[in-house]
């Protein structure tokens, strides 16, 4: 693993992932006219923990600053890149970035890892 290393997922939200959300949450589904934050930032969890860094990866910190909200159906890409690392404690530092089906900026932030118990090797 070193610096410029990225991954990344598209994901279209449906009615169904809606009506699931609205579930656990609570309230009614058709209060929710956006995909939920929360599920735009389960993207970033699955990509730290099994994409980059992977298995192994324990979320310290994350911060998402939101300028858009997708709507049903559009298809979202959650990237996640590595900007730094710390090998003398484990730790990696990478931007998170959420773009719609028009290359629009939807999301962006940080986040930090410890990477002591992942397989991957980390490139100084």
């Amino acid at each position: 693993m070193k610096v410029g290393d990225s991954a990344c997922l598209t994901r279209r939200y449906q009615v169904d992932d809606i009506e699931a959300f609205a579930a656990l949450a609570g309230v009614s589904p058709q209060a929710i006219t956006h995909v939920p934050e929360p599920l735009i930032a389960a993207l970033f969890s699955y990509l730290l923990g099994v994409e980059l860094p992977g298995s192994g990866t324990n979320y310290l910190k994350q911060e998402l600053t939101f300028s858009g909200s997708p709507p049903l159906d559009e298809a979202v890409t959650a990237t996640v890149a590595v900007v730094r690392l710390r090998p003398d404690k484990h730790l990696c530092d990478l931007s998170t970035t959420l773009t719609g089906t028009d290359g629009r900026v939807l999301a962006t932030g940080r986040a930090l890892v410890l990477i002591k118990d992942v397989a991957r090797p980390i490139e100084a």
